[in-house]
């Protein structure tokens, strides 16, 4: 078996790209048709071409956060071993809310206890069609809240919320979700199935 595998080389990029995420979104593992890593989401070429939450005959939902400007980030750290011949990647998603309230208290609590999938509409987009990039986390063994603060400030000045940390274990890198149709917005391409996108 060849041990040097490449297809592509790359050039530099010409277009400036912006950082950070707009929304998140997070789907409850259990609510994508089993096998989620087959039927649920799935993966050609590192795309996310196929969405399909229609569980039972029921649609399930996707709950979307807005991001305040400048604070939410994701970071994927690749974790290889030589000695032992493995290698995984362990996607992180941070999200910080602002103010404590006990609708987000019973929000967290339940993200707690949850396995998810998370979509981040990322501030980043496709030059060719001005629409944003979205990267799926956890498509195959999903996400879970593993770390966190609830914070009140200290002076006036302070930022009073939550800080929020997900993180998951996967064999392959995140993938991109499917460039959407700008008319009709994230999560309508044709083929997904998807119930209601909950934003309040």
């Amino acid at each position: 078996m060849a041990c040097g595998i490449l297809t592509k080389g790359r050039g530099l990029d010409c277009n400036r790209v912006s950082g950070g995420i707009k929304y998140v979104y997070f789907g409850v593992y259990d609510q994508f048709e089993a096998p989620i890593e087959t039927v649920g989401i799935v993966v050609a070429n590192g795309e996310v071409t196929d969405i399909d939450m229609n569980v039972g005959g029921s649609l399930n939902t996707l709950y979307r956060y807005t991001m305040p400007l400048g604070v939410a980030s994701l970071t994927e750290t690749i974790v290889g071993s030589r000695e032992n011949g493995t290698i995984y990647y362990t996607p992180s998603l941070s999200v910080i809310l602002n103010r404590l309230t006990k609708e987000d208290q019973n929000q967290i609590k339940l993200l707690g206890a949850s396995k998810l999938v998370c979509f981040a509409q990322l501030n980043a987009q496709i030059a060719a069609t001005g629409t944003d990039v979205i990267v799926a986390l956890g498509v195959t063994n999903g996400m879970e809240l593993n770390a966190g603060t609830m914070d009140s400030g200290a002076a006036w000045g302070d930022r009073g919320g939550y800080t929020l940390t997900f993180d998951g274990m996967e064999a392959s890198p995140f993938p991109m979700v499917a460039d959407y149709p700008i008319a009709t917005g994230p999560f309508t391409n044709a083929g997904f199935e998807i119930g209601t996108i909950v934003t309040a």
